[in-house]
């Protein structure tokens, strides 16, 4: 998709529905040929520097390592994970991997740069490869997109509107996106034995439902309502100074014995969300062929 001005004004749309925006006059579009590729890795790595020595970064990592401390993930004949099958001591699960959605245009926009920072940090604290972080926003200037393969990230071509089906543990870390990306995201993996091998760090589900009626965010997002009743939330600290950048953030998963507790319909025939009543969506839908 390419980088215009509509792009970019519903790309600020969809990060400013959760959070205040801040006041930022900054261009609709930045190239690769405006985009001082060296300098932006540079100024992306100090800020990762500023952040290590915050003291809530500590408690971020405290709660991170604390979600993703499980038993290794086991596989049965046919490749299905059998999350009960394995009692060996271990930091976390092998192989660990992470989807990044919807930061923004980190080279012109100061929380979406400190986001990314903190991005890098959850890798480095929970030992994931660079190349295993898959990151996607349709708002990415294709200077940003180069930054991105510079700092040894693996940039996505294609919107997946967050629809991401996981085959093995996976890190998801979606900063104040919209409330269709979580929900989309949940009903791809809609299952006792796919969800509990996510991990997301994004907007408390709860904060979502008190920020929105609740007759439309039952109707709307069925799969975020249905989840607040199973999921575990740890609320992550947030400096007063950053309110704009990591407020309602928490860190959430999904205990397989929660999941035991719903009733078997629950999970039967899923239904693929579709959004007709939502004047604003907050994301950028892929485009569809005529």
């Amino acid at each position: 998709m390419s980088d215009t001005g509509e792009e970019w004004q519903v790309a600020r749309r969809r990060k400013g529905a959760a959070r205040k925006s801040q006041s930022l006059q900054v261009p609709s579009v930045c190239s690769q040929e405006q985009l001082d590729i060296g300098k932006t890795v540079k100024r992306i790595r100090d800020t990762v520097s500023e952040l290590r020595c915050e003291e809530f970064w500590h408690k971020w990592k405290k709660a991170g390592s604390a979600a993703l401390s499980k038993p290794p993930v086991n596989r049965d004949n046919e490749g299905h994970a059998d999350l009960q099958g394995s009692s060996k001591e271990g930091k976390l699960w092998q192989q660990l991997e992470c989807v990044c959605y919807g930061l923004g245009s980190f080279s012109s926009c100061v929380s979406a740069r400190f986001q990314l920072a903190m991005l890098l940090l959850l890798l480095e604290a929970e030992q994931i490869p660079l190349k295993d972080c898959s990151v996607y926003d349709p708002a990415f200037s294709t200077g940003e997109r180069t930054v991105l393969s510079e700092l040894g990230l693996t940039v996505l071509k294609e919107n997946e509107e967050g629809k991401c089906l996981v085959t093995k543990p996976t890190l998801f870390y979606l900063m104040h996106c919209g409330k269709a990306l979580y929900n989309n995201l949940l009903w791809k993996n809609w299952s006792v034995q796919r969800l509990p091998l996510m991990i997301i760090i994004g907007n408390s589900f709860n904060g979502m439902m008190d920020r929105t009626l609740e007759r439309e965010f039952k109707r709307d997002y069925s799969y975020i309502t249905q989840a607040v009743s199973v999921c575990e939330e740890r609320q992550l600290p947030c400096p007063s100074r950053l309110i704009d950048v990591f407020s309602d953030t928490a860190v959430i998963t999904f205990p397989t014995g929660s999941l035991n507790r719903l009733p078997q319909s629950t999970w039967a025939q899923p239904p693929e969300p579709q959004y007709q009543h939502c004047s604003d969506l907050e994301i950028i839908q892929r485009e569809t062929q005529s």
